[in-house]
Formats: structure tokens, sequence, C-alpha cells
């Protein structure tokens, strides 16, 4: 993108004031989801799991499942475990994050500080892990270290939906829709960078619904005009023929910083 002299908007760093990321919520709310649905699946026997059903049935107990991250991804997942009866956890480490999710999630969902001890702690009954933590134009933390997988149960499945941004389990690696699982240590990883994808019917039009607003901005005022009136769009500058202008990214890759203002005079 920048030997093509291009200039770049990326879905996931175009932010609204409340630090709200609306191009990258509709994708966001289909991985959570789906999430649980390919944990699930995963947790069968016949695919390498330990064979629970999530929900557990009357006299036995449900599955326990992990996520982390409070985010869009891990309250949509949240919904959908709890949905199916799991006992589920999601760790965040926003306090007024994990206020909210206390309020507005059933009662078979609970919050806990995210941090290494209780993760280490939780990690050893769980039956399905879901990796849900994004930093906005950033490679993922490694919440989950290879040195935990020996805490876990055999069988137990990572669900990584950080991994096209480096993922936030050490031992996942990006796979794909055709191939999407490998075993390390006895503990399934299911690792697709682009989940959505699967569903493309429902991901193309919820994305299309949020992108639109924007696409009809661009087309009408051209980018110069409508990233100087519009900061979300902006934001979403990540790359202005050659320059790189989003800090985060000059950062992970190494490549020199122009801030944006210089780019949009007349």
């Amino acid at each position: 993108m920048i030997k093509s002299g291009a200039v770049c908007v990326a879905y996931e760093t175009v932010e609204k004031t409340d630090r709200s990321l609306p191009l990258l919520i509709p994708m966001s709310e289909v991985a959570g989801r789906m999430a649980v649905q390919k944990g699930a699946n995963y947790l069968e026997k016949p695919f390498g799991g330990r064979g629970i059903l999530l929900g557990g049935v009357p006299g036995v107990l449900p599955a326990k499942v992990i996520i982390l991250g409070g985010g869009i991804v891990g309250t949509n997942a949240a919904h959908m475990a709890a949905g199916l009866g799991a006992d589920v956890t999601i760790m965040d480490v926003s306090l007024a994050r994990m206020r909210y999710l206390s309020e507005v999630m059933p009662s078979n969902v609970n919050t806990m500080m995210s941090n290494e001890m209780n993760i280490r702690k939780v990690i050893k009954d769980a039956d399905l892990i879901i990796g849900a933590i994004l930093i906005t134009g950033a490679k993922a933390p490694h919440l989950i270290t290879r040195d935990m997988l020996k805490d876990m149960k055999k069988g137990t499945v990572l669900v990584d939906v950080a991994v096209d941004q480096g993922g936030c389990i050490e031992t996942c690696s990006p796979t794909t829709h055709q191939d999407p699982t490998f075993t390390i240590d006895g503990i399934i990883h299911y690792c697709v960078a682009n989940m959505p994808g699967a569903v493309p019917f429902t991901s193309t039009l919820a994305l299309t619904n949020a992108t639109l607003p924007y696409v009809i901005q661009l087309a009408e005022k051209g980018w110069k005009e409508a990233a100087r009136h519009n900061t979300e769009l902006k934001s979403g500058l990540n790359i202005i023929r050659g320059h790189v202008v989003y800090p985060a990214v000059a950062e992970t890759f190494g490549l020199p910083f122009s801030q944006v203002e210089n780019h949009l005079g007349d």
C-alpha cells in the first residue's frame, strides 16, 4: 500500500469520540457469536474435545467458558454462551466495563479482573477459552502463554478471535476455514483469522449497514474534505501516498510516522 501511493482507510481504526469502532463492531459481533458456536462444536469428542455439551443437561453441570476481554467480541460471546446455558466468566481490566456487564448479563455470567494470577486460576477448570482482546491498530498482548497449557485439561478448546492481529494466546497462529484447528499438548486451538467469512450473507449485510454512510461521505466530498469534517474518517486514515499516518501501525512495523494533519491541506 505504501508503494502504490494509495490513500488507505482502515476499517479497524475509524473511531468515534467514545472510542468505539463503528466499522469493526459488526464483524466483532459476528466473530464473538461464532466463537461460541465453533468452541461448542470442537468440545465434541469426534473433534478431539472433552465430549462436553456446552449447556449441560439436568443433573449434569454445564461447560465452563472463560472469555478474555469484555468488549464487543467478548460481550457477544458471553451472550451466546450464556444463552446456551454455559457457566461463563468474562475477564477485563476495566472495572467500569465489568460493572456494566454485571448489570446487563444474565445470572450465569460472572465478571473477574483480568490479570495473570486470575487467568492462571480459572484456566485450570475451563472447557472453552475465548480470546477477545483488541488493541486498536496494534498487536494484541499474550494473555495465555505456552507454559499455561500444561495447567489446562486435555481437550480444552481455545478460540483466539484476535489471531488476525497477532493473537492473545501465544500458541495460536492463523488457520483457515478449510483446516481450522491444530492441537498442542492436548489443547485444541481454533485460530481462523476471518471467522465472519464463514457466514458471508450475514456478515456482508451487517458490514454494509455500518459502512454505507462513510462511503457516501467519501464519494460526495472526496477523502480530504470528508476527513477534515469527520474525525471518525480522519482517525481511519493509515497510509497517505506513501506515508504512514497512524502511530500504532508505524510503531508495529518500525516505519517512519507522519502526522495526518500534514496531508489534509489544500
